[in-house]
């Protein structure tokens, strides 16, 4: 197959989108099919020359959310390259910019066009101009009008397809979660060279944050768990890896509980680097309850790190014995599993049940995720036809699009 994947985010963007569209094209590439990106123009990309079939759109930031971006032309560029390239199927990750140009470009090939619907945007509209505009209310008209015409929709996890049909989406939802790489090389293992650059003893308890430093990841409630902690461990260490909006307010919120000498901000770093942090730490640990899935929990399972985290569906079904982990209803309540497992490690003792951890790592593995993916797609094109009414759909689109031109769908009075 010939697949386009149509995206605002992409790397060298550090999130979990970017991650998951990765290991998407790659398991995609491996398989034999042939993987080609649509995505927005990026200051921090490499020269379009370095890039292997990806074609970049020019765009702007994001209004309330700079390190997003919004192309703002492309749409016939866009089809004359699917023509050429004989795309047999459009696989949109945004609501946005790029996911229009997607639909347009699945329109006009007369083919199928699926989505993955990535994040649950009533977490984020604080962003856009501290939800003065965009109001959660706004969030389910903003799908149901996006999914209209799609062949399908992929939800990474039970949690996110339940949230869908709350906002009456009526096509077909899959539940098919990101995979990632389950098996790594010894040398891919660099925690001993982290704990030298860092100055961290063999012996110091490691607690490790990773991933976008922002707001909804409630990252001030991991620094008041690590302060307790910190009461009965005062050697503990707590490094919080990656970059972010929130990255100066969380440092003056550890400076304020002063705690700031036990606490290691890395700032950004590459994706193939997170593996090394997830075997540096004792422990990972998040009170983020905006995750529609968290690629980050479950890279961390793969290292063999287990995760305290804050329950949730998707959660629930992952983490499901003390040796991967273990969830809370509470911040509050982080400290006690934080600190079991930091002393589990101390003593090189394994709490709960490793078969368990083996078996969850067969579902969240990337050939897995790889799989479903291509057999989600190859049912998606049985069952397209070519006789569905295009111009309903076609102007379905464009009112879709006029909503955030020509009217404001996030009024307060919005009854969606």
């Amino acid at each position: 197959m010939n697949i386009g994947i149509f995206t605002d985010t992409y790397l060298p963007q550090l999130s979990g989108v970017a991650t998951s569209i990765e290991t998407l094209r790659a398991q995609l590439e491996l398989n034999g099919h042939h993987v080609y990106i649509f995505t927005s123009t990026d200051p921090n990309a490499p020269e379009k020359t370095d890039e292997r079939n990806v074609f970049r759109f020019a765009s702007l930031p994001f209004v309330g959310f700079k390190e997003r971006r919004l192309a703002y032309r492309g749409a016939i560029q866009a089809q004359l390259i699917a023509k050429k390239l004989r795309l047999d199927l459009v696989h949109t990750q945004t609501e946005f910019s790029l996911g229009l140009i997607g639909k347009s470009v699945a329109r006009a090939l007369h083919i199928p066009v699926v989505h993955t619907y990535h994040t649950n945007y009533e977490d984020y509209t604080h962003y856009v101009f501290n939800g003065r505009i965009l109001r959660p209310g706004g969030v389910a008209m903003i799908m149901r009008g996006y999914t209209r015409g799609l062949t399908g929709v992929v939800a990474p996890s039970e949690q996110t397809r339940e949230q869908l049909l709350e906002y009456g989406i009526k096509v077909p939802i899959e539940i098919i979660p990101t995979g990632v790489n389950v098996v790594h090389q010894p040398e891919e293992d660099q925690s001993g060279a982290l704990r030298k650059k860092f100055g961290l003893k063999a012996d110091t308890p490691v607690i490790l944050s990773l991933g976008r430093i922002a707001f909804e990841k409630n990252i001030e409630a991991v620094l008041e768990t690590f302060a307790n902690i910190l009461e009965d461990l005062p050697t503990a260490q707590l490094i919080i890896a990656g970059d972010g909006p929130a990255e100066q307010a969380i440092q003056d919120h550890a400076a304020s509980l002063e705690i700031s000498d036990h606490v290691i901000f890395t700032g950004y770093i590459p994706h193939d680097e997170s593996f090394s942090y997830y075997c540096l730490a004792d422990v990972f640990v998040s009170a983020s309850e905006s995750e529609t899935q968290g690629l980050t929990y479950i890279e961390a399972m793969t290292a063999n790190t287990p995760v305290v985290a804050m329950s949730s569906p998707y959660l629930d079904t992952v983490v499901t014995d003390e040796n991967i982990g273990t969830l809370v209803k509470d911040t509050y309540d982080l400290t006690a599993p934080v600190e079991k497992y930091l002393l589990a490690a101390q003593k090189q003792q394994v709490l709960g049940d490793p078969s368990v951890r083996a078996s969850i790592l067969h579902e969240i593995d990337e050939r897995t995720f790889g799989e479903r993916i291509i057999a989600f797609y190859q049912e998606a094109i049985a069952v397209y036809h070519e006789e569905e009414d295009l111009e309903a759909a076609e102007n379905a689109d464009a009112e879709y699009a006029q909503n955030f031109v020509i009217r404001n769908p996030f009024k307060r009075n919005n009854n969606a």
